[in-house]
């Protein structure tokens, strides 16, 4: 039986999660206050854009940004409305399909980009001194990697 974790284990994982939690809603907020899409659909978009005119299937987004399936074909339903996404069928995959950014999904990233760095500077950025960031990257991808290697197999 796995043991509980200490008093440091605990306040230092609820301190990560208040700290997740208010970065993101900071950002949510801005972009809100530009009248731009939120922050999920920045992540869609900057992975498809990345990915090139081929695009991605919908399993390769859903591993590259940990969203659930259906959560992430609700999302795309929602991004593809607003026409920053275009989907095809899969060339070999009848049945599968192909996500790709339109031009206008480009436009939109790229608007989003300014508010979304700012941001992160105002509430982190601006804070941390660059050897407290290199620190606590450095620690997490410690976690990052001790989960990675933690998960089990599908």
């Amino acid at each position: 039986m796995k043991k509980t974790p200490n008093e440091m284990t605990m306040r230092a994982w609820v301190r990560l999660m208040k700290s997740q939690h208010l970065l993101l809603s900071h950002v949510e907020a801005a972009l809100k206050a530009a009248n731009l899409p939120p922050l999920t659909w920045y992540d869609v978009l900057l992975e498809l854009e990345r990915a090139g005119d081929d695009g991605l299937r919908p399993f390769e987004l859903e591993r590259d940004l940990l969203l659930a399936q259906y959560n992430l074909s609700r999302l795309l339903d929602r991004i593809e409305k607003a026409g920053f996404i275009h989907r095809k069928a899969h060339k070999e995959d009848g049945r599968g399909q192909m996500v790709s950014i339109t031009r206008a999904g480009k436009t939109v990233r790229h608007k989003m980009w300014p508010v979304y760095g700012a941001a992160m500077n105002e509430i982190f950025g601006d804070h941390l001194s660059e050897m407290q960031k290199i620190e606590l990257a450095s620690l997490l991808d410690c976690l990052i990697n001790c989960a990675s290697t933690d998960q089990p197999e599908n």
